[in-house]
This record gives structure tokens, C-alpha cells and sequence, in this order.
């Protein structure tokens, strides 16, 4: 993936076209919409394909903990995960959330075998994983699944900084309505099912505050609150609502293959 630097953005633009969601399978036969598999050159998907199981991702299933071995990489085909820091006393925050754009495991790309943070899934889905030995194997006799894996995780490493800058300088209304933005580009869906308590320590803050940040939106016209479910009514408003960080963010969108 090329980068193009230009005053006052971060333009990456994708350096594969991917194929339409479904037009390749894992290896029992499930069709792929997973955007890293599917920008894949044919000889090397044919390569990684019979390592790919088919897995239903479940809300709050962990895929690796923080400082843990881990044992599969995992390429969503829809939901969202997020990666979380957990500290001594129990309190956690997000830094960086994954759907169908990427990968989760990226330090198995990148040699290494364990992570720095906990990946959950915060909105279920369903997805392809392989396992560590058989990412090993493939790695070294497929060019183009390293470079994509790489670009992928510096394209991570920006957002994660961006989000830490956001977590540190901004107000809960104004992180709250840019993680919205990005769980919809994720998504392609209004609908986003978490609770206030979940969204609350992904947040890094308390319920009361998420509930009393969410009404305000509401009563902008922004979102529509439900039990267990926020309904994204008016993305425009939320647009205004959030920070300068989600602009930041989507201008290396189009490195992640979102919009």
C-alpha cells in the first residue's frame, strides 16, 4: 500500500483492488468477505485457503489475552472486535477495534507470538481463523499476505495512536459519537447491539456518564437509544458531534479497505 503525504492529511491508498465479498470460500466452502483475504493475489489465496476454518464469532468471545500464547490468527467476515488494555485493578479501555477490514492476531505476522492487549468480540459475527504453525508455513512462500499484513498493521498502529490521543484529549460525548462512526463503516448497518455497561468499558468510563452521553445524542436527533441496541439515525449530526479524530482516522480509511 503506497503512501502519499500531503499538508494537513494522511492519504493511503489501497495498492490491490479486492474481490467482491463472496467470491471465494475457506476451505469448508463458507463464502469469504474478509477484505485483507479477499486483496490477495489467486496462487497465494489458493496457498492460505486449506488452512482457513470457518468460525462463528460470538459476542464476548476472546480471541487471545493480553501477554497469552496465541494460537490462531483471525480474519472477520463481519462483527467487530475490539482490542482492550486491562490494567491491575480491573478497569479496561479500547484502542483499537477490527472488522472485516482486517485481522486479528497481527503480531503472528509479524514473528511474534504473543500481544500487549485483550481481543474481544464486541459485536458477533463470523469469520475464518488459522492457526499459528499454519500462518507460519504460508508466510514464507506468499509475498503478498506478508506486505498486506505489515501495511495492515502499521495502518493499525496510526488508528491505535489516534484513538489513545482521542481517549486522553477529548470529551466522552465527542469519543463516543467517533467510535459510533467507525463501528457504522464497519458495520454497513445502524443498528450496533452493545449495552451501556459494555460500552462503558470499552469507553473507559461509567455507566451513568455513557447513559447521560447517549441521551444527549438522542435528543440531537443523532442516534436512537433501545435497550441493548443504539439505531444511527442521522450520521451527519454525529459527524458533528465527534472530534476532529474520526477525520484523522478516515483519511487512511481507504488503506483499510473502508469507506
Amino acid at each position: 500500500m503506497a503512501l502519499t503525504n500531503v499538508p494537513g492529511t494522511l492519504d493511503i491508498q489501497p495498492k490491490r483492488i479486492p474481490r467482491l465479498p463472496g467470491s471465494r470460500t475457506d476451505s469448508s466452502g463458507k463464502a469469504v468477505s474478509n477484505v485483507l483475504l479477499l486483496s490477495l493475489p489467486d496462487d497465494e489465496y489458493d496457498l492460505i485457503r486449506p488452512y482457513l476454518e470457518y468460525v462463528d464469532l460470538p459476542q464476548y468471545f476472546v480471541m487471545h489475552e493480553p501477554g497469552q500464547m496465541i494460537e490462531y490468527a483471525y480474519f472477520p467476515n463481519g462483527g467487530m472486535t475490539s482490542l482492550v488494555v486491562l490494567t491491575k485493578d480491573g478497569k479496561s479501555i479500547e484502542v483499537s477495534i477490527v472488522g472485516k477490514e482486517g485481522m486479528v492476531g497481527t503480531p503472528l505476522g509479524v514473528g511474534m507470538n504473543r500481544g500487549p492487549y485483550r481481543a474481544i468480540m464486541q459485536i458477533s459475527g463470523a469469520g475464518t481463523r488459522i492457526s499459528a504453525p499454519g500462518l507460519a508455513m504460508v508466510l514464507p512462500i506468499a509475498p503478498s499476505l506478508r506486505q498486506e499484513i505489515h501495511s495492515y498493521v502499521m495502518l493499525q498502529g496510526l488508528q491505535t495512536a489516534q484513538v489513545a490521543a482521542c481517549n486522553r484529549l477529548h470529551e466522552l460525548e465527542q469519543r463516543l459519537s467517533r467510535w459510533l462512526l467507525m463501528c457504522q463503516d464497519r458495520l454497513d448497518s445502524e443498528n450496533i447491539h452493545l449495552t451501556h455497561e459494555f460500552l462503558a468499558q470499552m469507553m473507559g468510563s461509567g455507566r451513568p456518564s455513557v447513559t447521560l452521553v447517549t441521551g444527549m445524542l438522542e435528543q440531537r436527533g443523532a442516534i436512537e437509544n433501545s435497550r441493548g441496541s443504539i439505531r444511527i439515525i442521522d450520521r451527519k449530526r454525529l459527524e458533528e458531534a465527534s472530534c476532529e479524530c474520526y477525520n484523522v482516522i478516515q483519511n487512511f480509511n481507504g488503506g483499510l479497505g473502508l469507506k
